[in-house]
């Protein structure tokens, strides 16, 4: 994911995707003029915008306060990315769906994306549970493909959530997708996205064995990891309580 979309960026999504934008424009026309259709789509794409930012300030602080509370932070880094026109345009196309603004946010949850790298496997249960109990997040769907991996070995924790976004006109609720997973499973997911091949190639199914066997290597680093953290975290304890009893006893 790229990092978070601000409104500049926005307004060149004309001069950046003059054919994309006019592709979209003929299909999503719906009476408007194409000027007025394209003010809207960047009024929308901003308000997606605005619920990254929301969202994304939410694991920022909580980060802050398990640091503070733990000495090391649940998470390592946070991305985000508003999808792209002509990505929004083919998802729509593929489910069949017309191509309008209102269908934008009826039909399609991703629009608004953040990515979070958690150090654990354990961090991404904490950060997720965290995130859920505000108040003012709404948990849509969860699909965990950590303890279910998809078929290719993709691990990854996925939610999508309803936040409240507050503009001039009033309030409106946004929906985020967000992608928690550990450095491992990350570096994994990226190789694996850039290494496209084709899908008659004839050792397919060898590269597919290949990927997948990195996959569950990954996963069993993450596991071992988390184990000699915990390790050491149990130690640390057994020095303090111990260091506690002496100070007790003097």
């Amino acid at each position: 994911m790229n990092s978070l979309v601000t409104a500049d960026d926005i307004q060149k999504l004309a001069d950046e995707n003059v054919d994309n934008i006019r592709k979209f424009l003929k299909e999503a026309g719906d009476g408007a003029s194409g000027f007025d259709l394209l003010e809207q789509f960047m009024e929308l794409m901003m308000r997606y915008s605005a619920a990254i930012r929301e969202v994304r300030t939410k694991f920022e602080v909580l980060n802050d306060e398990f640091s503070l509370r733990n000495s090391r932070n649940p998470i390592e880094s946070i991305t985000s990315r508003v999808k792209k026109p002509m990505s929004i345009f083919e998802k729509l196309r593929r489910m069949g769906e017309p191509v309008t603004l209102q269908k934008i946010e009826e039909c399609l949850n991703d629009v608004a994306g953040i990515r979070v790298i958690c150090p654990f496997i354990d961090d991404i249960y904490s950060v997720a549970e965290m995130l859920a109990r505000q108040d003012d997040i709404t948990v849509l769907r969860v699909k965990d493909y950590i303890r279910k991996p998809k078929p290719n070995g993709y691990r990854s924790y996925h939610m999508i959530v309803q936040v409240p976004v507050f503009f001039s006109d009033g309030k409106r609720p946004m929906r985020v997708e967000i992608q928690i997973r550990t450095v491992a499973m990350d570096f994994w997911a990226s190789l694996e996205h850039q290494m496209k091949y084709k899908k008659d190639s004839a050792d397919r199914p060898e590269i597919s064995a290949e990927l997948k066997s990195c996959a569950e290597t990954i996963a069993a680093t993450d596991a071992r990891m988390l184990a000699i953290r915990k390790r050491i975290e149990a130690l640390e304890r057994r020095k303090k309580d111990g260091d506690d009893e002496a100070f007790s006893l003097k």
